[in-house]
């Protein structure tokens, strides 16, 4: 071994004198501390003992009193009015002396909630006036309580009269419905859900409805934590394990409200037999099911590489690494905002409408980082049938996807595509001219040449595209060619605006605070309750009193001339809804069926119309949120009960309301869903799982063959 030169010697005398003075200042640290904690332990000795010298002794939890309790009774009933849902909750849970005060409590509270004619709502809607005086709010209060024979659970306090333990459910209810306040139950300082956004409570596709309702408020919170699903269930967009249909609402099962709380829903659908399902929990995770054509899930391939419908929630594993605040499904595709404002999107995205940069589908959610998105912080997000809109926490408004009819609300570049090539394939004339269709326009019928046989009629275009089975030649119609026209795309690489998310110009100056996308038409709601619609002006579901279509948001003047203010809307197939900040409801567009609430033979209706509520005495009742589908809808009353406007037809009826639906109403009015209150704690429904028992043939036990081949096999083994 090689000597140490003198510098190298040096050198590791000082290493060893830094690591021994290391050692020192630990040890003195240690005593330190060792010191400090003996000189607090005395001083706790030497205090408990000079109590007990005096005579005092400590007071106990039970013997202390609460602050509230040394306040006059009219100033407790006021700060209890104003105290959120559920730190009232917390309070009165407390002490038993504040929770039989808060019986009286209880009217104050609700007009404080429902009576701001002068009050803003930060980031929501302002004025808001569902209750007058305190009769109105009595009057509310014994309306809550209805809805039928729900199964409601009630304490032995509230059976005895002498408590209000309920009443805190449906003081949540009531602070989420109406001023839209909802948080996360994640850290100390929660973030908080958007205040305007579609399916709250319900919401509703062209095939199935989904609602917030029951859970047992003990793991969960109050009532209206668990779902209720119903419809057709075919592509298991229900949620029961089954592709069965239900007439009837139906609460879905694995811990759903009974130790998973949900706060918001989502139906999704398109005119095309599919559907899917999205369920925020108040962890800020995703679950999904029904469909996954496409990759409308997100869950990705399966273990055999095949996209497997999901008949039951499932969590979204791609993203749980981020917490979810809004999510929407659309006809194939979905989206979701983070706590961070990002945008993440998946499923179909042949139109653009995952924003992505292109055309391709995308099994996982991926996010959204084009076109100056990644650089706003976004609140909600709605998807349509084929395009999606995304409100930023600036007011700004995003579209992308498909931009026919003018959905989009702004201009656009084409798509790259060869419709000619699309006609040619089918068989028919390459020759015939095929127009490019922009936002307002309405599609030319394509001219045919003269060397073709062809028969023009007002409405179709007869076509030689071939022989089927004899010399008839087929048909096809004016919209047909217009649809081949949009979709016979060459590629799916393109740089058209339409796939990337693009500020909307027309409302740059406009704070807008929640939009709505439907089938072929937009909604856009303002902070001072304008509302905006652009789209196809078909069946008069823009409401500006025509047919026409609209490239460009345009305010729907009635509600300007008539003083009225809107607090949520729903925009579905060529129909709309509405409820002001009365909470009062308004409807336009298709009414065939009672799908909108209005007489269903009142044809197109191209103005707003008020929407009558009643309640189980035929008194007139207030409304908190309204959803809109293609041949139903969905009203939520303001006492926690659902009205439903038209029907989806299962087991193989026709849709719109049946012949009962009539005999408890009038043609065409909204129909109270029986035994049905979303705010109502109720006990977790069992699922009843038939277990086989052997047949008994006299005193012998017939197993099956199965079981008496594998007893066999045991023997012989």
């Amino acid at each position: 071994m090689p000597k140490l030169t003198k510098e190298e010697k040096e050198e590791k005398k000082r290493l060893l004198e830094a690591k021994r003075e290391a050692r020192r200042q630990a040890k003195a640290k240690k005593e330190a501390e060792k010191a400090s904690r003996d000189g607090a332990k005395n001083l706790k000795d030497s205090s408990a003992s000079a109590k007990e010298k005096d005579g005092g002794t400590q007071p106990s939890q039970k013997d202390m009193k609460s602050y509230f309790l040394e306040l006059p009774e009219d100033a407790t009933q006021q700060v209890l009015s104003f105290l959120p849902a559920k730190e009232l909750g917390a309070t009165c849970s407390t002490c038993s002396t504040l929770n039989k005060m808060l019986v009286e409590a209880r009217v104050p509270y609700i007009v404080s909630r429902l009576h701001r004619p002068n009050f803003s709502i930060q980031n929501g809607v302002g004025s808001i006036d569902m209750c007058a005086d305190e009769a109105d709010a009595r009057k509310l209060l014994q309306q809550s309580f209805e809805g039928g024979e729900t199964g409601r659970l009630v304490t032995k306090r509230c059976k005895k009269g002498i408590g209000a333990d309920e009443f805190v459910g449906f003081a949540r209810y009531l602070e989420q419905a109406v001023s839209g306040y909802c948080t996360l139950s994640t850290g100390r300082n929660p973030p908080s859900l958007p205040r305007s956004v579609n399916g709250r409570f319900a919401s509703v596709s062209p095939e199935h409805s989904l609602c917030r309702v029951g859970g047992d408020g003990a793991l969960s919170g109050p009532g209206g934590s668990g779902v209720a699903s119903w419809g057709v269930g075919k592509r298991g967009q229900l949620g029961h394990g089954k592709r069965e249909d239900e007439k009837e609402p139906r609460m879905l099962m694995g811990k759903i409200g009974y130790g998973i709380r949900i706060v918001q829903v989502s139906a999704g659908g398109g005119l095309v037999r599919v559907a899917h399902s999205l369920l925020l929990t108040s962890t800020g995770r995703v679950l999904s099911f029904g469909t996954a054509q496409y990759g409308a899930l997100g869950h990705g391939y399966s273990s055999g590489k095949q996209l497997s419908d999901e008949m039951r929630p499932r969590y979204i594993d791609a993203l749980s690494n981020v917490r979810c605040t809004c999510v929407s499904a659309g006809e194939l595709h979905s989206a979701v905002v983070t706590t961070d404002g990002d945008v993440y999107t998946w499923g179909d995205g042949f139109c653009g409408q995952l924003g992505l940069g292109d055309k391709r589908p995308q099994l996982l959610p991926k996010q959204v980082e084009n076109g100056g998105l990644e650089d706003e912080c976004v609140a909600t997000v709605s998807c349509g049938n084929r395009h999606t809109l995304c409100v930023t926490e600036d007011g700004e408004v995003f579209s992308f996807g498909l931009g026919h009819f003018g959905v989009l609300g702004r201009s656009f570049t084409p798509f790259q595509y060869d419709a000619d090539a699309a006609v040619v394939a089918l068989g028919a004339d390459d020759h015939a001219p095929v127009g490019m269709v922009m936002p307002g326009e309405v599609p030319a019928p394509p001219q045919v040449p003269a060397p073709v046989l062809a028969e023009e009629t007002d409405n179709t275009v007869a076509v030689a595209i071939g022989q089927v089975g004899g010399d008839m030649p087929n048909v096809m119609s004016d919209e047909t060619r217009a649809q081949l026209d949009l979709i016979a795309n060459l590629t799916l690489d393109d740089n058209s605006d339409q796939c990337i998310p693009k500020l909307i110009d027309a409302l740059v100056d406009v704070p807008i605070v929640g939009v709505s996308a439907g089938h072929r038409h937009s909604m856009f709601l303002d902070a001072n309750g304008g509302l905006y619609t652009c789209g196809s002006g078909v069946s008069g579901a823009l409401g500006h009193g025509d047919f026409v279509s609209q490239a460009f948001p345009m305010r729907v003047m009635e509600f300007v001339d008539e003083n009225v203010k809107i607090l949520q809307m729903s925009a579905g197939v060529d129909m709309s809804m509405c409820v002001s900040s009365t909470g009062d409801v308004y409807a336009w567009g298709k009414t065939e069926g009672g799908r909108i609430g209005l007489d269903d033979n009142a044809g197109n209706v191209p103005i707003p119309r008020r929407v009558y509520l009643e309640d189980s005495k035929g008194e007139n009742l207030k409304a908190a949120d309204v959803e809109c589908g293609y041949v139903h809808s969905l009203v939520v009353g303001l006492n926690g009960t659902i009205h439903q406007c038209g029907r989806v037809g299962t087991h193989g009826s026709a849709d719109g309301q049946t012949e009962e639906d009539n005999s408890r109403m009038s043609g065409g009015r909204p129909v109270p869903l029986e035994n049905f209150n979303i705010w109502h704690r109720i006990p977790e429904p069992k699922e009843n799982v038939k277990k086989e028992k052997w047949k008994k043939y006299g005193k012998y036990e017939l197993k099956g063959r199965r079981a008496m081949l594998e007893d066999a096999e045991r023997r012989n083994g």
